[in-house]
């Protein structure tokens, strides 16, 4: 069997690791890289640190508005699929790159598998709600994280097409955080363990509007620890459009960090600010208190276990949710034990959602 997975973006690059691993001596394995992320500590380095085969091809797409990258995307994929021929198209998660991947697959009728289907926000303004709805009603196989979103699969009258296979972030984060942890991985200069927060800000519904993202640094410049503030070049762009420092009060920007030191950056912090889909998740999985800059969340145990509190409209407010008591302890494990790609790998191997 041969099966061609499809990625373009940071966060898909850590689902595919354990994939590769696990397809390792069961079937052939290609990788398509769409170059969404194209700078290399957002890619090549990423594929280093994770261990991952170096892709078969590469699109090297780049940034661009959605209609315009997708559809580039799109067209270079065909390509890909005329010459690879695979029996699944493996796509991930929620970006541009997942659905262009669907879409040239389903026009050439290649069974497509979606990992982490059946996430909703709900929210209509998300491209990637958009893109993961699409994405689950064309695929032939639904490869879903959690129970709640195998139910909102069923809802949506896939459920015999879906399985649930368990997070392979789950996978991969626990191999990175022991192998860190095992190495003594050293933090940023400066910091010192509990006595800074991690964040990430980069979602357009808070740093296209001027005066949104000037609160949102205005609020992580105020709090009462340092800030290392995690700067995705798209950030820093529009911060300088704005005229909004990302250097001030309790701010310190830096660069992305590769996969293993932003694992440590995590686990050693008092807490995180994101808006960042994977970023909530891997706080709760290290147990690590998040709030997150949006009105709502695809991953909602995360909130209803505690760990993680939403602030959106009101800003005024994200000070005292960063700085608020840490949640009670929990050893509840809603996104699996850390075997989700083996999962994946039996469900595609066997053809179909019947197991």
């Amino acid at each position: 069997m041969r099966i061609l997975s499809v990625v373009g973006a940071r966060p898909q690059f850590v689902k595919l690791a354990p994939i590769a691993t696990a397809l390792q001596g069961k079937a052939e394995h290609l990788i398509a890289h769409t170059g969404q992320h194209y700078d290399e500590l957002m890619s090549d380095v990423f594929f280093q640190d994770l261990g991952i085969p170096a892709p078969d091809f590469n699109l090297a797409v780049g940034s661009g508005p959605h209609g315009r990258q997708t559809g580039t995307m799109l067209a270079g994929l065909e390509e890909v699929l005329e010459q690879a021929r695979p029996d699944w198209v493996l796509v991930y998660g929620d970006t541009n790159s997942t659905l262009a991947a669907a879409v040239a697959a389903v026009k050439m009728h290649i069974p497509v598998a979606h990992l982490e289907a059946g996430l909703r926000s709900f929210n209509r303004r998300m491209p990637e709600e958009h893109n993961r709805v699409l994405t689950d009603h064309a695929a032939d196989l639904l490869l879903a994280p959690t129970e709640v979103a195998m139910a909102h699969l069923a809802t949506e009258g896939l459920a015999d097409r879906s399985v649930l296979v368990g997070d392979v972030m789950t996978d991969v984060l626990y191999l990175t955080r022991d192998a860190v942890n095992a190495k003594q991985e050293p933090l940023p200069a400066g910091l010192v363990t509990g006595g800074y927060y991690v964040s990430t800000i980069h979602r357009p519904d808070n740093t296209d509007a001027a005066g949104r993202l000037a609160a949102i640094v205005s609020q992580l410049s105020e709090l009462d620890k340092p800030v290392l503030l995690l700067a995705h070049p798209r950030l820093r762009t529009l911060a300088g459009e704005h005229g909004i420092s990302l250097d001030h009060g309790s701010l310190r920007s830096i660069a992305p960090l590769a996969y293993p030191q932003l694992i440590n950056a995590v686990q050693n912090s008092a807490g995180v600010v994101t808006d960042s889909g994977g970023l909530q998740k891997e706080a709760f999985l290290l147990r690590v208190p998040c709030t997150t800059v949006r009105p709502e969340t695809e991953w909602v145990e995360t909130v209803e276990l505690g760990w993680n509190t939403l602030i959106s409209a009101d800003l005024s407010q994200l000070g005292a949710a960063v700085s608020r008591p840490a949640p009670a302890a929990t050893d509840a494990n809603p996104y699996g034990s850390g075997e989700a790609a083996h999962q994946v790998v039996a469900a595609l191997l066997n053809g179909s959602a019947s197991s």
